[in-house]
C-alpha cells in the first residue's frame, strides 16, 4: 500500500506543478485550477486509504464542516475581496502547523518520532521550525487581512527601535529553538510559539498599503514552508513537496513584485512604505486641476482612435469592471482601438486586476502587462485611468526626492489626453501627491469609478 500511495502522490505532485504552470497565464488559469483541484482530491483520498489513518468518526465530520464552510465562502465572496480572503486562508495554514507541532510534541509515538522523554533531534528541529513559521504566518496573515479588509488602518505603524526589537525577537527565537532541542521542555516550546506570534504582528504592522501585494505573496510563501514543516512531522512526502512548491513559488512571486516596484525584499519588510503622507517631492499647493464631467469624457473618447484603460484598486472597490468592459465594447463599435494596461502591483495582490477583468469577460488579447504596453502610450489618444494612482505617478521617474523614485510606472502622461477617475484629489497608498493630476493634458473625473463609467456610457447614447 505504501508503494502505491507513493506512486499516486507522485502523480498528484505532477498535477500540482502543471496547475502552477497553468496559473501563469489567464487563458490557461481555469485549466490550471482544475488540475490542482484534481491533484488535491487524489491526495486526500489516497491519504484517507492509508492503513495508518483511523478515527473516521472525527475525520468525516471535519471534512464535511470544512468543505461546507469553504463552499459557503466561495459562493458569497466578492472578487474584490480575494486579497483578504487569501490572507485569511494563509493564517489557517499557519495555525494548522502550530496545532500539528503541538500534537507531535505531546504525543510523539503517534507520529513515530520518539517517546515523550526522547524525541528524535531531527524531528525536534523540524517541529520547532514548523511551529515558528506557522505562528509567524498566523498572526502576520491576520494583520494583513485586517489591513486589507479595513478593520485595521492601512497606515504603517512605526515606533522607535522597531527594527532592533524585531531583530532581537528573531535572535531570541533561534535561541529558544536550540534550547528546545536540548531540553525538550514544554516551556521553551510555547515560548517559541509566543515569540513567533508576536514577531508576526510586529513584522506586518509597519507595512503600508502600497506594499500589500508583496506581503500577500510573501505570506503565501510562508504558508507553503509551514505546510512543508507539517509534512516532515507527519512523514508525508506529498505535503513536503506541495509545501515546497507553494513556498518557492511565493518567494519567486515576491521577488517579481519587489522588482516591479524597484524595491528589495528587505525594503518592504523594514521600510513602512505607504499609508501616510510621505515626505519628499514638490508641493502641489496653489496648482489647479481641470475637473471634467462624464459628458466631456464621452465626447473625447468617442472621437479618439485609440484608448488605453488603466485599472487600479479603486476600480476593484467600486466593482466597476463590468461597466468598464461595457464602455470598452461601445468604443470598439465606434471603431476605437481599446487596450488595457496592467501594472504588476496594481490592486492588493498579484494578478488582482487580471482576475477582475477576466470576471467581466474582457478578452485576454486586449490585456497587456506594463512592459508590453508602455511604449504605446505616446501614440494613444486617451489614457483612461480608473482608480489607480501610485502606479501612474511620473514622480517615480523624474523626482529623486520622491519616496517612490525608481519604481517602474505606466507612462500614461505621454497620452494626448489623460482622463483620471478618482473619488477625490487625495493621495494614493504611497501617501504622496500625483503631479499628473495637474498636468495640462489631464482631466480629473471625480466620483465613484462605477458611477462615473456608467454615466459615460449613458453619455455615449
Amino acid at each position: 500500500m505504501e508503494n502505491f500511495a507513493a506512486l499516486v502522490y507522485l502523480a498528484a505532485a505532477v498535477l500540482f506543478i502543471l496547475a502552477l504552470r497553468g496559473l501563469s497565464h489567464p487563458e490557461s488559469a481555469r485549466q490550471g485550477l482544475l488540475l490542482g483541484m484534481t491533484g488535491m482530491g487524489i491526495a486526500i483520498l489516497t491519504t484517507l486509504m492509508l492503513p495508518t489513518v483511523s478515527g473516521w468518526f472525527l475525520i468525516i465530520p471535519a471534512v464535511a464542516i470544512g468543505g461546507g464552510i469553504g463552499t459557503y465562502i466561495a459562493n458569497k465572496i466578492e472578487m474584490t475581496s480575494l486579497p483578504q480572503l487569501m490572507a485569511a486562508f494563509h493564517s489557517l495554514v499557519g495555525l494548522a502547523a502550530v496545532f500539528v507541532a503541538a500534537a507531535a510534541f505531546y504525543n510523539p509515538q503517534a507520529f513515530g518520532i520518539g517517546t515523550p522523554d526522547d524525541i528524535h533531534l531531527s524531528s525536534l528541529i523540524e517541529m520547532s521550525l514548523g511551529l515558528a513559521i506557522g505562528a509567524v504566518t498566523f498572526t502576520g496573515s491576520l494583520i494583513a487581512w485586517g489591513k486589507l479588509q479595513g478593520k485595521i488602518s492601512g497606515k504603517p505603524v512605526v515606533f522607535g527601535g522597531q527594527h532592533v526589537l524585531n531583530a532581537a525577537l528573531g535572535a531570541l527565537l533561534l535561541v529558544l529553538i536550540v534550547l528546545l532541542c536540548i531540553t525538550e521542555s514544554g516551556v521553551f516550546f510555547w515560548s517559541i510559539a509566543l515569540v513567533a506570534l508576536a514577531l508576526g504582528v510586529l513584522m506586518i504592522i509597519p507595512i503600508g498599503g502600497a506594499d500589500m501585494p508583496v506581503i500577500v505573496s510573501m505570506l503565501n510563501s510562508y504558508s507553503g514552508w509551514a505546510a512543508a514543516g507539517i509534512g516532515f512531522t507527519l512523514h508525508n512526502n506529498l505535503l513536503i513537496i506541495t509545501g515546497a512548491l507553494v513556498g518557492a513559488s511565493g518567494a519567486i512571486l515576491s521577488y517579481i513584485m519587489c522588482k516591479g516596484m524597484n524595491r528589495s525584499f528587505f525594503n518592504v519588510i523594514l521600510g513602512g512604505f505607504g499609508g501616510e503622507q510621505a515626505a519628499g517631492g514638490p508641493s502641489m499647493e496653489g496648482r489647479s486641476a481641470k475637473i471634467g464631467a462624464a459628458e466631456d469624457a464621452a465626447y473625447i473618447m468617442k472621437n479618439a482612435s485609440s484608448v488605453i484603460i488603466v485599472p487600479g484598486y479603486g476600480m476593484a472597490v467600486a466593482q466597476a469592471q463590468h461597466a468598464l468592459r461595457e464602455m470598452g465594447d461601445i468604443l470598439k463599435k465606434h471603431g476605437v482601438d481599446v487596450k488595457y494596461a496592467i501594472h504588476p502591483v496594481a490592486g492588493r495582490m498579484p494578478g488582482h486586476m487580471n482576475v477582475l477583468l477576466a470576471e467581466a469577460n474582457v478578452s485576454y488579447d486586449e490585456v497587456f502587462e506594463m512592459e508590453n504596453i508602455n511604449r504605446d502610450f505616446a501614440q494613444a489618444d486617451v489614457a483612461y485611468v480608473i482608480g489607480a494612482n501610485d502606479i501612474t505617478n511620473p514622480a517615480a521617474k523624474n523626482d529623486s526626492s520622491s519616496p517612490i523614485y525608481g519604481m517602474p510606472v505606466l507612462d500614461v502622461e505621454k497620452a494626448k489626453t489623460v482622463l483620471f477617475v478618482k473619488r477625490s484629489m487625495g493621495s494614493g497608498y504611497a501617501g504622496i501627491d500625483n503631479p499628473l493630476f495637474y498636468a495640462d493634458n489631464t482631466m480629473m473625473l471625480l466620483g465613484d469609478a462605477k458611477k462615473m463609467t456608467e454615466n459615460i456610457i449613458k453619455a455615449f447614447e
